[in-house]
């Protein structure tokens, strides 16, 4: 929000300086961004007219001016493009200093004499403009100082507002605080409503329900649009970032940043009325006043004429109906609109706009018609014209009622730390523009309908804190003795999860939750996506259903910046849909990697990583919650067929790991193989407590078997049935080698395993061994076809 600290000032009166006003802005939340002083040591330069302007005889771009300074003639050379007979401009007299430590003093230009100078708006330092001379109105009087007639000097107040705080979205809304913080009253303004001339109406209708639940208009007839904007409107429009456009476009801005309600002007000759406000439908357009033409949905709220939508509600008018210098019969419009119907409308369409940016946040319902009269007797004192009688449309039941809220003075305290008085506490509120009453544990308090940031009582304490003042809370240790609760034994915690990975050479990825849907949708991962209603921009669109499509985006950024090798993690959650209900979240664990498994040394010749190397860091991850995992072939959308596995661990699919489908690593302009895994979190974290126990006092037997099985057959299967065949005196199985080719037969692999038995309670025998032996063997020819190889 930017305006002029004078135009403030008028709202409301305080002797503070400029800079205790920022510093005061600044305490009570409202943060100064930037201010800009405006018309500073303007003494000397006065309202002159040009009265001829010749052509130098010795210069072909400057004029010699006669210039009227209101106490008799100067002559003044001037290289101004528009400098013109008959024009008022400033003129710096001989003896002004200008901003920028421009003095003036009387000079020869090309042999002709020059008394003072003629001065731009940037010259004067007021505007940026350097383009000419600064056009003054045709009614600016004369040998008047400047400064006084522009009002000056000034300031561009930069404010950074909070999202709640759409009451200070208007100069009005921001004197409230500022009357509160500074003892002060805010001055009293009062829109005197302005009598029918004429009986011309147009008839409004609301279908929109609570999305539009009022609607006020007013025709004005024979008005004079051309009228020029007058000056002192047209400096706050500027000093406050809107660029003067035309008379009945001011009025419209200039009342917004007033009073903070939007408004707009339609050609009445181009309506047929009657106008009305309802959603818009399927397949519906509309010429809006930029130009662009706006495809319309469902989503949005339209203004109809005749039941043809000729604006977008709440963001943008239509340019079929705009006002033009030509326009001689108008109809204003200030309605209210719930800020549900408004969000997201116009970033939809890629338009952010200022009345958008204020019904988005909340505008106050009670402002349209105060600010229907304010406009009107604007444009009647500027342009004249004769007005109809108000036209109002409401549906009082879905209109915001202000509800009480009870102010507990014990829970203030408790809350602040300190005791604010009584009677301060009631003059900060009334002063904030709320109706209070007090009781006898404190006070019944009334918000104004403007303020729809106060709905319960932590929110007027937050109101008294701030205009009291954070400063003056005290600062104090807090009391009381804090329960310490131990981790749990039964979970490893994240940060040992993080450092495991780290050690093996990863690094820690933070992506956004938010994602592309197009880039979903190359993983082949959109099923559950949840769409945003609202999203920060096209490439975050939906919310994440994998880690691995933005880690793997990450290693892309880094693998073409000349980073062969590459090693991420990501812990972090997944959204998926849940119809009606919130979408499900769940927190994820994922790695990918890159180039080759170690990086450049001298002891020996790495090679690219592959799946086992990541094998070998999800096994060194499981093994810190002491997970044993299963590998099962899998082949889902994104992975290569043939490298890829889902993850189980007591049954329980926990994820997938494998390489990437090279027909994806082409689609993500990746030039190097991928190997990746996710899983979720938390069943792989989980871990059982541990036992203490004494070691076998017994010697263990070790045998080792080789069988030669089908090439398709897995260790994991061929594992699983020798684990259960060999009983409870199994200690630990090993595969020790893999063998295939000559003396084993085309289709088929060796496995060379060692058994290691042993009991607690006795010493093995032969004979136990060869029974657990020939179990094994037996159960492995049974259900695997394996032999012993001889």
């Amino acid at each position: 929000m930017k305006f002029s600290e004078n135009w403030l000032r008028q709202h409301v009166p305080t002797t503070a300086t400029r800079d205790e006003l920022a510093a005061t802005l600044t305490a009570i939340g409202l943060e100064v961004e930037d201010m800009t002083v405006l018309g500073e040591s303007l003494d000397g330069v006065v309202v002159a007219q040009i009265v001829s302007a010749e052509k130098h005889p010795e210069a072909d771009r400057l004029q010699v001016c006669q210039v009227d300074t209101g106490n008799g003639r100067v002559q003044i050379v001037c290289g101004a493009p528009n400098a013109r007979a008959g024009l008022k401009a400033p003129l710096a007299m001989v003896g002004a200093n200008l901003p920028g430590g421009i003095a003036i003093k009387a000079a020869k230009l090309r042999g002709v004499e020059s008394s003072g100078m003629l001065c731009s708006a940037k010259e004067l330092g007021v505007d940026p403009d350097a383009s000419g001379l600064l056009e003054l109105p045709s009614d600016a009087t004369v040998g008047a100082k400047l400064a006084d007639y522009l009002g000056l000097p000034d300031a561009t107040i930069e404010l950074k507002l909070t999202p709640n705080r759409a009451d200070c979205f208007s100069v009005r809304g921001i004197a409230f605080d500022v009357a509160a913080a500074k003892g002060s009253q805010v001055a009293r303004f009062e829109a005197e409503p302005v009598a029918a001339q004429t009986s011309a109406t147009l008839a409004v209708e609301l279908n929109a329900g609570a999305e539009a639940p009022r609607y006020v208009g007013r025709v004005i007839e024979g008005l004079n649009a051309a009228a020029p904007t007058p000056a002192w409107m047209a400096e706050r429009l500027r000093r406050s970032g809107i660029r003067p456009i035309s008379l009945l476009v001011d009025v419209t801005q200039y009342v917004m940043l007033e009073l903070g309600q939007p408004m707009h002007a339609f050609d009445r000759d181009m309506l047929r009325g009657p106008v009305g406000v309802r959603r818009a439908r399927a397949g519906e357009a509309v010429k809006l006043l930029d130009g662009r033409d706006a495809a319309l949905d469902p989503e949005f709220l339209a203004i109809t004429d005749a039941d043809r939508v000729v604006a977008l509600a709440g963001v943008m008018g239509g340019f079929d109906t705009r006002v033009t210098d030509a326009t001689r019969n108008v109809f204003l419009e200030a309605a209210h609109f719930a800020p549900s119907a408004i969000i997201g409308r116009g970033r939809k369409l890629g338009l952010h706009t200022d009345a958008a940016h204020r019904f988005e946040r909340g505008v106050d319902p009670e402002l349209p018609r105060v600010a229907i009269e304010y406009a009107t007797r604007l444009i009647l004192d500027a342009a004249g014209g004769a007005p109809g009688a108000v036209i109002e449309s409401a549906l009082p039941e879905h209109l915001p009622q202000p509800q009480s809220i009870v102010l507990r003075r014990a829970r203030l305290a408790r809350v602040l730390g300190l005791t604010v008085a009584d009677a301060e506490v009631e003059r900060m509120l009334r002063a904030l523009g709320l109706a209070v009453d007090a009781t006898a544990e404190g006070w019944s308090v009334t918000p104004p309908s403007r303020r729809f940031d106060l709905a319960i009582e932590e929110d007027l304490i937050e109101e008294i804190a701030r205009i009291h003042g954070y400063d003056v809370i005290p600062t104090t240790l807090p009391a009381g003795a804090s329960r310490l609760v131990a981790p749990s034994e039964g979970r490893v915690d994240e940060a040992t999860a993080r450092r495991q990975l780290a050690a093996r050479d990863y690094l820690e990825a933070l992506n956004y939750a938010f994602i592309d849907a197009d880039l979903l949708a190359k993983w082949g991962a959109t099923d559950g996506a949840v769409p945003l209603a609202n999203p920060l921009s096209a490439e975050l669109g939906v919310m994440r259903t994998l880690l691995l499509p933005g880690l793997v985006a990450a290693l892309g950024r880094n693998a073409v910046r000349q980073q062969s090798r590459v090693r991420l993690f990501e812990l972090g959650n997944v959204f998926t849909a849940n119809g009606a209900g919130a979408p499900i979240e769940t927190q994820r664990i994922a790695a990918a990697a890159c180039g080759v498994v170690e990086g450049e040394q001298w002891s020996g010749k790495s090679h690219p990583v592959g799946f086992h190397d990541l094998k070998g860091d999800l096994e060194s991850l499981a093994a810190v919650a002491g997970a044993e995992l299963e590998y099962r072939p899998s082949r889902p959308a994104w992975a290569h067929p043939g490298r890829s596995a889902d993850v189980y661990r007591d049954g329980v699919k926990l994820g997938w790991i494998g390489q990437l489908h090279p027909r994806l690593q082409r689609a993500l302009d990746l030039d190097t193989e991928v190997v990746a895994f996710e899983l979720d979190l938390a069943p792989l974290l989980d871990r059982a407590i541990p036992k203490a126990g004494a070691l076998s006092r017994y010697p263990s037997v070790r045998r080792d078997l080789a069988f030669v099985v089908a090439e398709s057959v897995s260790w994991e299967a061929v594992s699983t049935t020798v684990r259960q065949a060999a009983g409870p005196s199994l200690r630990e199985l090993v595969l020790f080698d893999r063998y295939a080719g000559k003396g084993v037969e085309t289709g088929f692999k060796s496995l060379a395993m060692g058994l290691i038995l042993q009991e607690e309670c006795r010493t093995l025998t032969d004979r136990d061994v060869d029974a657990a032996v020939a179990a094994v063997t037996a159960a492995l020819q049974r259900e695997h076809g394996a032999a012993i190889r001889s």
